[in-house]
């Protein structure tokens, strides 16, 4: 491997290098390990093939140092899109913030690593950005491939964790991070490598993209029938409702009543979630049968989304935890902010601190999912919490909040059109999965020599 001679520590600063050695578990170390790479490659030093830069944070007393044109990355943009290329960010500086700051403008294809608190989230970036002191950045040379750089750093996220040090917060220290040593394959079979895993992470981030306009979808005709009451004020006001067929249109009212909670659909009766759905408490003993059953943990539910794809194994957890049935929905009960909340794909196990949902009737299915899914009852559930260093919600005070309930034969229309939604939603969610564990799986293989791209293209 050539090195780049033009590379080093960019605007680092502080102590040289650390002397010593901490080797990694495939292609990454701090400073160069005894292991012998495979044929062909090299240990090489990173800072001899990419440029080190650090970030900085603008005063936030200047406001006119925010709110620009120039993208900058902070922990929570990289703990959301862990392994991905990043458009956009959270927050935005100006030139002027830059320029007063030890910030960087860092150009596309830059790779990030999160290096403190939040140690080991990596991204790359899709535009000229610039990041916070949170990170240490690398632009690549061109005997490097970017990607292929982020693929050494998420399979090295356990050694990530071992070059950190620090008794309140672990850190990545920079006389650490300039003595990472990468193995590196010819800048060929790098970017083969990248390619072949890349195909992989593009169709699994196509999939989350889809899920998302499907759940988009989902939510609007949700909040469209059930909460705007569109087809009822078109038909108050004489106009078909939009985009509905005459027989769905037909069970809608053309009129309101009073409510306790305001006008409603003439027809229509104020209820209770608590009607909708029963709270399971079935409690799974710890036997080796419950090992293999999927979990799924409060950490594998993504905020804002209803797709309840990922999963662990029950062997993960000993504490006490509840089973639940394909079609329960699931909601995140401890710090409820977060917003956790998704309809179960298959039947399996999770902990208490998740309430198990089941529909009282097959037409309430998704318009429960929906309701608990809604910003209005995860923000009445944060509201309710109780307890000060890790706030829950109780389920009596979620089963007494009141909604209005159309007639079953209107509930039934809707879980026509939803469920093919949510069950296109289910099955990208668990492709996605088994491209990620395919994935997970060529990683190191890959990374250590072990196979090469040809023999992987060959079959072998």
């Amino acid at each position: 491997m050539v090195a780049d001679e033009n590379f080093g520590t960019g605007r680092t600063g502080g102590r040289d290098a650390t002397t010593g050695v901490i080797p990694g578990r495939i292609a990454l170390s701090v400073g160069c390990p005894d292991t012998p790479p495979p044929k062909g490659w090299t240990w090489t030093p990173l800072s001899s093939v990419a440029q080190l830069e650090s970030g900085h944070t603008p005063s936030r007393k200047h406001p006119e140092y925010w709110d620009g044109g120039i993208p900058w990355i902070g922990i929570k943009d990289a703990t959301e899109n862990h392994g991905r290329t990043l458009a956009d960010t959270y927050q935005h500086v100006s030139a002027l913030g830059l320029e007063n700051s030890s910030a960087r403008l860092l150009p596309a294809n830059t790779v990030c690593l999160s290096r403190t608190a939040s140690v080991g989230f990596v991204v790359v970036m899709g535009r000229p950005m610039a990041t916070s002191q949170d990170f240490v950045n690398w632009v690549c040379g061109p005997n490097l491939e970017p990607h292929y750089l982020k693929y050494v750093l998420l399979a090295e996220n356990e050694a990530l964790w071992r070059f950190a040090s620090g008794t309140t917060h672990q850190t990545i220290y920079y006389p650490e991070a300039k003595a990472f040593h990468v193995c590196l394959p010819p800048i060929a079979e790098q970017k083969a490598i990248a390619a072949v895993l890349g195909a992989l992470d593009d169709k699994i981030e196509l999939n989350r993209q889809m899920n998302a306009t499907l759940e988009a979808m989902a939510r609007a005709l949700f909040q469209s029938w059930f909460v705007d009451f569109d087809p009822v004020r078109a038909k108050l006001d004489g106009r078909p409702p939009a985009a509905l067929d005459p027989t769905t249109a037909a069970l809608f009212p053309d009129s309101f009543q009073e409510s306790s909670l305001g006008e409603i659909p003439h027809g229509w009766r104020i209820g209770t979630l608590g009607e909708l759905v029963q709270l399971r408490t079935d409690r799974v003993d710890a036997t080796p049968a419950k090992d293999s059953t999927r979990y799924i943990a409060l950490e594998d539910m993504p905020p804002k989304s209803i797709d309840l794809s990922n999963f662990q194994l029950g062997s993960a957890v000993n504490s006490s935890i509840t089973a639940f049935r394909k079609g329960d929905v699931l909601f995140g009960s401890m710090r409820p902010y977060f917003h956790k909340a998704g309809l179960a794909f298959f039947d399996g196990i999770t902990r208490t601190t998740t309430f198990v949902l089941r529909p009282r009737k097959d037409c309430f299915r998704h318009f429960a999912l929906l309701h608990f899914f809604s910003d209005d009852v995860v923000a009445h559930s944060t509201t309710a919490s109780v307890g000060t260093t890790i706030p829950y919600v109780r389920w009596d005070s979620m089963e007494s909040y009141r909604i209005p309930i159309p007639p079953d034969s209107l509930l039934e229309a809707f879980e026509k059109t939803v469920c093919p939604l949510v069950q296109r939603i289910a099955a990208q969610g668990e492709e996605s999965r088994t491209l990620a564990t395919l994935r997970d799986t060529l990683l190191p293989k890959l990374l250590s020599g072990e196979l090469s791209v040809a023999e992987l293209n060959h079959g072998k």
